[in-house]
């Protein structure tokens, strides 16, 4: 069986949900196409398909449907910026709405002012010169329809092939009037000049085709600032790089690095790729990749990343990773695809919009037709029918999902919160229990000294001094963090010359020709070495979830060293924040339950699992959703990874520069816990603004459309005009979008309580 494939494809001529709606019905029924997801806020359409299905296809039965595809190729260089396109599209589209700003004004104003006491030019007077007044509008609508001809070139495209949209509506609803308007404009000719006054619709044509264009412009306005995100990161991308040849600095474009080039970065400048130190000293600013606002020191041998801040030394560098590879670029690549992905919320609306185009033509037919037959005059129910036909116009429905999340994948980004696609967005909303990793999620991950308890004549210092002689040698984590200790306080370390590692219980080894044993309980009993000094001390601090090291020279215990995998600052403020949202918060470890329940005492968690092997954290996380609970998995992104998989959000925490994000459905790019309430918060808040949108587009069509066929004036109320009918489709699309961009003034609750220096 062949293997299944995704690809990407640009997609143009949508102009509405029924569009996109369209699409992913027609290519969804192509043999060997499992799934397809058509974006109308970013015109692409995601297929995932096995053979026979192929690119081309794919393509031609677009086509054939009256729309453009093409496959999406991503460009070699780092960001493929589409920001000129979309900034030339913006002035188009404003370019258009003036000049038929243009026209369209003097037309309303020729139609309408006779009517209400406004004065027209004498040779225009609709009583004298009633046929030269009917062709003076008609040469003030032309130019409107020619600045508008995209709605009647794809409106009828489509409507041809049998998947009308929104461009359908307008075009038939003010074809309609033009050609009524054109047999009043004869019947004038041939001397009925009552009609100049009764039968002439021109203004609908030309105000309806204005209004809409403004919105359309308003649209394309806000669905730029919904991408801001991405254009932030991608500007913090420098355009050079320096390059290190036969020992000569050359400037050269970034696109012409390659991985092997040596590159060199001075003081003040942005680092252009990543890569790893070959000579200098230096502290750098990664807070674009991690958030922290502390600058790290970077010497040979370390990573530093395409981006970020180059402060204080001249660095030389190889070049690693370039272009799409570097871990900027894949942070973008994850925003975009999620921008560009769809939310299961969101096909309700595609659903709905699919067949709700065809059934406002329907209804806008027979109102016009039961109109006629209860008596009223051709032009009452031309009204009727360019009415229902232009306020149904569904451009907020297919707009209430897309842009939301736009939006909130772009402010997710801005708090380094990446969600991998819109459904993982809507599922964080749900969470009512968060399974947390203990070490590395809610612990720092490393061991750090805590606790230096000297016995007999020694000092603290003299202890450590001691115990870090002893460890030098050793490879175990609670060695190296006595070493590290000693050396973070300058500490004299004697030398060794003799090492032994006792599997299980410690070492043995002869500290200036002294012989030293440094180990836990077992080894001392072992060797005969008094402890009941320290018992007491040893216990509480095994309680505490710190590992007791017994330090003795000699035969004799000279004390005792505490290293501790550390609570992260945040950790304990991170679980109560998620237990006031009415989340359960449960640990998950392989610890032993001592030192894991010691842990959860200090952040407040109640709930523990340990002992629990990695194999298994997936079926503890699968027996908690089968109890009916919304499952979220926090964990390193690597060996969480079944499990991560397994739960409704699978959340890696991590630096974000080698984070798990093939099974995580969110990745957090600082190691700050707080940022997990922080992704609730943002997914209900989007998924609240997302219902909002649906409910009043939903509202406005429902309430809308009634009032366009003439259920009002039935019950003697006023007729709907159908230029203010446009105007309220447009300002409806607006509206949807303005409470999408609400979302850009979202910021989480850590960063309102405790980050002020966050704020702008």
């Amino acid at each position: 069986m062949s293997k299944e494939q995704k690809t990407i494809f640009n997609i143009t001529g949508m102009t509405c949900a029924a569009c996109s709606a369209r699409i992913e019905k027609v290519v969804g029924k192509l043999e060997g196409v499992s799934s397809v997801s058509v974006n109308l806020t970013t015109e692409k359409m995601t297929v995932q398909y096995v053979a026979p299905a192929t690119v081309e296809g794919i393509i031609q039965r677009v086509e054939k449907i009256g729309f453009g595809a093409k496959q999406h190729i991503e460009k070699k260089e780092a960001f493929p910026e589409d920001s000129l396109n979309r900034e030339e599209h913006i002035r188009s589209m404003w370019r258009r709405f003036i000049i038929s700003l243009c026209f369209a004004l003097p037309l309303f104003y020729l139609s309408m002012g006779p009517m209400i006491g406004l004065p027209v030019p004498g040779f225009l007077s609709p009583e004298t010169y009633p046929l030269r007044y009917a062709i003076a509008q008609l040469c003030l609508a032309v130019p409107c329809m020619i600045v508008g001809r995209r709605f009647y070139t794809v409106g009828y495209s489509v409507l041809f092939r049998g998947s009308p949209n929104m461009d359908s509506l307008i075009a038939v609803g003010t074809t309609a009037s033009l050609l009524y308007s054109l047999y009043s404009t004869v019947r004038i000719a041939l001397g009925e000049g009552h009609l100049a006054h009764h039968g002439l619709y021109f203004e609908s044509v030309g105000v309806i085709i204005t209004l809409i264009l403004l919105g359309k412009s308003m649209e394309a306005v806000s669905k730029g600032r919904t991408s801001e995100a991405i254009r932030k990161l991608i500007a913090l991308q420098p355009k050079t790089a320096i390059l290190l040849v036969d020992g000569e600095e050359k400037e050269v474009p970034i696109e012409q690095v390659v991985p092997g080039d040596v590159l060199v970065v001075k003081p003040g400048s942005k680092i252009p790729v990543d890569g790893e130190v070959l000579e200098g000293f230096s502290a750098v600013d990664e807070s674009m990749l991690t958030g922290e606002s502390m600058p790290v020191d970077k010497a040979a041998g370390d990573a530093v990343y395409g981006a970020s801040m180059n402060q204080s030394g001249l660095l030389r560098f190889r070049a690693t990773k370039v272009g799409r590879d570097t871990a900027l670029s894949q942070i973008v690549k994850l925003v975009e695809d999620a921008q560009g992905s769809k939310a299961p919320i969101a096909k309700i609306a595609d659903k709905v919009a699919g067949v709700f185009v065809p059934v406002v033509m329907i209804i806008a037919a027979v109102a016009a037709v039961l109109w006629l037959i209860a008596g009223k005059d051709i032009a009452f129910a031309l009204t009727i029918l360019v009415s229902v036909l232009v306020i149904a116009c569904p451009c907020a429905l297919g707009l209430a999902t897309p842009t939301a999340i736009m939006v909130g994948t772009g402010k997710g980004a801005e708090y380094g919160i990446l969600y991998k696609g819109g459904d993982a967005l809507e599922a964080a909303h749900n969470i009512d229990t968060v399974i947390l990793d203990k070490t590395g999620t809610i612990t720092c991950g490393t061991p750090t000294v805590t606790d230096v308890l000297p016995a007999a004549d020694l000092s603290a210092d003299q202890l450590l001094s001691l115990a870090a002689a002893a460890e030098q040698g050793s490879e175990h984590p609670l060695g190296v963090a006595m070493v590290a200790r000693a050396r973070e306080l300058a500490l004299n370390i004697p030398a060794v010359t003799e090492f032994e590692a006792l599997t299980g219980r410690g070492i043995r080894a002869q500290v200036e020709g002294e012989p030293v044993l440094a180990g836990n309980l077992a080894l001392m009993e072992e060797n005969g070495i008094q402890t009941a000094d320290l018992a007491d001390r040893a216990e509480a601090l095994a309680d505490e979830g710190k590992t007791p090291m017994y330090i003795a020279r000699e035969g004799v215990l000279c004390g005792i060293v505490a290293v501790a995998d550390v609570v992260k600052e945040t950790s304990a403020q991170a679980i109560a924040r998620m237990q006031d949202m009415g989340i359960e918060v449960i640990m998950m470890t392989g610890d032993n339950r001592r030192t894991a329940e010691a842990i959860a005492r200090q952040v407040g968690v109640t709930h523990v699992l340990s002992e629990v092997l990695p194999q298994d954290k997936a079926g503890q996380v699968k027996a908690l959703q089968q109890a009916g609970k919304k499952v979220a998995m926090v964990g390193d992104g690597i060996n969480d990874a079944p499990a991560l998989a397994q739960a409704d959000s699978g959340i890696a925490i991590g630096s974000g520069t080698d984070v798990a994000m093939e099974s995580a459905d969110i990745v957090l790019m600082h190691s700050d816990l707080m940022d997990v309430p922080a992704a609730v918060e943002l997914s209900r808040a989007t998924i609240r603004n997302i219902r909002q949108n649906l409910f009043w587009a939903f509202a406005y069509n429902s309430a809308g459309i009634p009032v366009a066929a003439g259920l009002l004036y039935l019950f003697g109320g006023p007729l709907l005009n159908p230029m203010l009918g446009a105007a309220c489709m447009s300002l409806s699309s607006v509206s949807v979008l303005s409470n999408a961009l609400r979302l850009k003034r979202f910021k989480p609750f850590h960063h309102n309580k405790n980050r002020k220096d966050d704020k702008q």
